[in-house]
């Protein structure tokens, strides 16, 4: 006698796989996660070939790989599960040693920063980066924004250790808000979102008094810099888009140019 097979609404699917009611219906409306049945009343219904694709998809986009891309790739014929699971297997292992290599970096910053002594050093700062990108990325600061950045420099340096280590704690908790609206299929310009690009705004006013033009500026640059966006890429694939747009609207809706 064969074992029925589990099936699950589209509500235990989502509490299953940790993404959203609401995601699950856009993969469906766009053909990349079709329930494989539905039940008299019309409600979704999936069973264990959904739940493989959800997993390919996933992984997918942990990768960063854009939905319109993830559905032409499951949906071509030629298609291999097991093939794909190594190669997302191997990419993992490399997002791994980055995230590895920046949990070092943090874990040095916190140490130093509850160390007697001078302020972090600029090795400390920019440790995980080459020191030609440390320097390029310095200098490059310097150069485009001018007063804003020597301001924000001095405010950096004149820090106790106890306020810049507070400053950084809040900043990793916004971040992380603002990663779980994204996650949870948000617009940037949600009442949720905008408040945290307030919050964000408050959090760099620790650094620089920003304008409309400036803060925009620098939602831009979390886009538009290699080293800001791989970042935000390794929290979540989409993250520094999210983090632009939100900020550009609150900037164009709430501050003075």
């Amino acid at each position: 006698m064969n074992q029925e097979e589990a099936r699950y609404t589209v509500s235990a699917l989502a509490g299953l796989s940790g993404i959203s009611v609401r995601t699950l219906h856009h993969y469906d409306s766009i053909g990349l996660l079709e329930p494989g049945a539905r039940t008299i009343a019309g409600y979704r219904s999936y069973g264990s070939g959904e739940l493989r694709r959800l997993q390919q998809i996933l992984f997918f986009r942990e990768l960063g790989f854009p939905l319109r891309e993830i559905r032409r790739i499951t949906g071509n014929p030629d298609f291999d599960a097991t093939e794909a699971l190594r190669e997302h297997r191997r990419r993992l292992l490399e997002k791994a040693e980055r995230l590895g290599r920046l949990l070092d970096t943090i874990d040095k910053t916190i140490a130093a920063a509850e160390k007697e002594g001078s302020m972090l050093s600029d090795k400390d700062l920019y440790e995980g980066f080459s020191a030609e990108k440390a320097e390029l990325w310095k200098s490059g600061a310097k150069a485009k924004y001018g007063e804003t950045y020597e301001e924000s420099d001095r405010k950096l340096r004149g820090m106790t250790k106890e306020e810049f280590k507070a400053i950084m704690v809040h900043g990793g908790t916004l971040e992380t808000e603002l990663m779980l609206l994204k996650r949870a299929g948000l617009s940037p310009v949600s009442a949720q979102a905008q408040d945290l690009a307030a919050r964000w705004r408050e959090h760099i006013e620790n650094f620089w008094l920003p304008t409309s033009e400036s803060f925009s500026g620098l939602g831009s640059m979390y886009v538009d810099d290699p080293a800001f966006h791989s970042r935000y890429e390794a929290m979540e694939p989409g993250l520094a888009e999210f983090m632009r747009d939100a900020i550009h609207a609150y900037a164009r809706d709430n501050m003075d140019v």
